[in-house]
């Protein structure tokens, strides 16, 4: 199999996608919900930045405050080009404009457990693979699979195609990635991919010091 030359941190500019509506939490800027007394964003940003070079922060909504979350990290803010919060590729695509490296590695804000190897051991089969995209599995105690497409490491090569993409109206993650070559990565800690979804679970888990 063809291989290509493992991506090195220095060529991979680190995103946390957190330009959503958070509807599932009522409309609250999900990135700033506290949880053991910091915003979801400043964990994930703590976790993302020893993995990555730049850091780039998406933020339609409170971009100043987002900037003081990021300043410790040198992380600029970059916001969708496209009206009405498309969903996570409009951030994808501002974030791989934005990058000045040859990959981008990009990571939701409300997971504040991402893995220290996430970039590592996905870095190492997009190269071993020759793939442009490498992205997330997961599965249960019972098998099951799970794929967080939001986790991901991508060529910035890739911004005209899915700039094509998203001006065709289609706005569907997995579809985007069955374009290009894209290679799938299991990891063992499912835990490690947790979303807080809503206001509810946030408080639950902020009684506590880990998912679940």
């Amino acid at each position: 199999m063809q291989q290509t030359r493992q991506p090195t941190r220095e060529q991979i500019t680190g995103l946390l996608l957190a330009g959503g509506r958070g509807t599932r939490m009522g409309g609250a800027d999900k990135g700033l919900q506290t949880l053991h007394g910091e915003p979801l964003a400043a964990h994930v940003l703590k976790r993302l930045a020893p993995q990555t070079g730049a850091l780039l922060i998406s933020a339609n909504r409170h971009p100043d405050i987002y900037a003081v979350l990021g300043a410790p990290f040198g992380a600029k803010i970059v916001a969708d080009t496209l009206p009405e919060f498309p969903g996570p590729l409009a951030g994808l695509l501002a974030g791989l404009r934005a990058a000045r490296s040859e990959y981008v590695l990009s990571a939701p804000c409300d997971t504040p457990w991402l893995p220290a190897e996430l970039a590592a051991r996905l870095a190492q089969s997009l190269a071993s693979n020759a793939a442009d995209i490498a992205t997330v599995t997961t599965a249960d105690a019972d098998g099951n699979v799970s794929l967080h497409p939001v986790f991901a490491l991508l060529r910035t090569g890739l911004a005209a195609d899915l700039a094509a993409f998203l001006a065709a109206g289609e706005r569907k993650v997995r579809a985007w990635y069955a374009r290009h070559k894209t290679v799938e990565v299991a990891f063992t800690d499912e835990h490690a991919f947790y979303n807080i979804n809503s206001l509810q679970e946030l408080a639950d888990l902020d009684r506590h010091r880990g998912p679940g």
